[in-house]
């Protein structure tokens, strides 16, 4: 009889275990770390995400499956499917919208988001998930973090092993360069705004066996400099524009600056603006566009 009472008491002890133990992993909490070293607590996988960078729009898009993005911001335009999906003001947040579309997930890259609107957003149950690039590898290293947080694991290891070798060819190919060609970019005519040594320019240009001319190290990613600054970088190639477009304003406002290499040389060419400002999977497409230029 007390054989049977413990086996009794056994079976139930088991059967209350495994009745309780999908409501314990229910609970379980996902705990997350950004790039910026921030800490996140998500009640669970998240399956409702967009986000606040048209950059990072495009990550999600490389990776996911579409049905769990469930929004744009104003200026989201790639892929084409975007479209299909309802706008959320970024800037300014309207919290107001964001909460009604219940999101468990918004990602952005650092300098896009304040960090008072994701303070903000947290204190309301949203949590913001930031990335942050300097290097063509950083890129690939965020699209694994989107499939490890999403659950797509497999679908962002196809994309990066991809990506991964079109980049080793291209270094392969451009490795030997002896004489790195000088590159200014400009993102800003006055005052003149370029991409500083600290932007992820730097390490495309270095792929493709270039340099950015700007060497020195700014505190801002985005410098503004002087034209004597630039007369003495005298870069061999200017990005920002058709020569026909700088000739009608930047150097029209700057005559001085035709004496650098590249106007003299005629090496003036005009990047896709988001090809070029947007660290995405669209990386290549922006290498292979700079390849075009570097190499024409």
């Amino acid at each position: 009889m007390r054989q049977a009472r413990f086996i009794l008491h056994t079976v139930l002890c088991l059967l209350l275990f495994s009745c309780s133990q999908p409501e314990k992993k229910a609970q379980q909490a996902l705990v997350l770390h950004d790039d910026l070293g921030r800490e996140l607590v998500l009640q669970k996988k998240p399956e409702r995400v967009f986000a606040f960078a048209s950059s990072m729009t495009e990550m999600l898009y490389a990776v996911l499956d579409t049905s769990t993005i469930i929004a744009r911001n104003p200026t989201d335009d790639f892929p084409e499917a975007v479209y299909r999906k309802p706008v959320v003001s970024n800037y300014p947040v309207d919290y107001e919208q964001v909460l009604a579309l219940k999101p468990d997930l918004i990602f952005t890259i650092e300098g896009i988001t304040p960090l008072e609107v994701a303070e903000r957003l947290e204190q309301l149950g949203v949590p913001v998930y930031y990335q942050k690039y300097r290097t063509v590898e950083d890129i690939f290293t965020g699209l694994e973090d989107i499939g490890r947080i999403m659950g797509r694991e497999q679908q962002a290891k196809q994309l990066m092993d991809s990506l991964r070798q079109e980049v080793a060819q291209l270094m392969q190919k451009h490795q030997q360069e002896k004489s790195p060609q000088q590159v200014l970019a400009i993102t800003w005519q006055d005052p003149i705004y370029v991409y500083g040594q600290n932007t992820i320019l730097s390490d495309k240009l270095r792929i493709l066996g270039a340099q950015n001319a700007v060497q020195e190290v700014f505190d801002q990613p985005y410098p503004a400099l002087t034209r004597e600054y630039i007369l003495k970088l005298n870069p061999d190639v200017l990005l920002g524009g058709t020569r026909e477009e700088l000739d009608k304003t930047f150097f029209s406002q700057y005559p001085e600056l035709r004496r650098i290499k590249a106007y003299q040389n005629n090496r003036i060419y005009k990047p896709d603006d988001n090809l070029m400002s947007r660290p995405g999977p669209r990386v290549v497409e922006s290498l292979r566009e700079l390849e075009g230029f570097l190499y024409p």
